[in-house]
């Protein structure tokens, strides 16, 4: 579960303007593991990217990622207004 939180970090820090603003938080349910990432208001665009395409990258490169046992990994990203 760590090592998906690295990763998510180490992708999204380098992309915004703001690292510092970067918060990740892991939310387990039956199902999902959900990974909730808030960024600074003025950075959403910018792992958004224009037609979501950065987003969709990000997200591909995480779902990738094997995890133990049966549940799926979500990437949210949350607009931290």
């Amino acid at each position: 579960m760590t090592d998906v939180k690295e990763l998510v970090l180490t992708i999204v820090r380098p992309l915004v303007s703001q690292p510092e603003m970067v918060k990740l938080e892991v939310e387990e349910s039956d199902v999902f593991l959900e990974y909730n990432l808030t960024v600074s208001p003025e950075d959403i665009g910018r792992i958004i990217g224009k037609q979501g395409r950065v987003a969709k990258a990000i997200r591909t490169i995480v779902y990738s990622v094997r995890v133990d046992g049966p549940k799926k990994v979500r990437l949210n990203i949350v607009d931290g207004k």
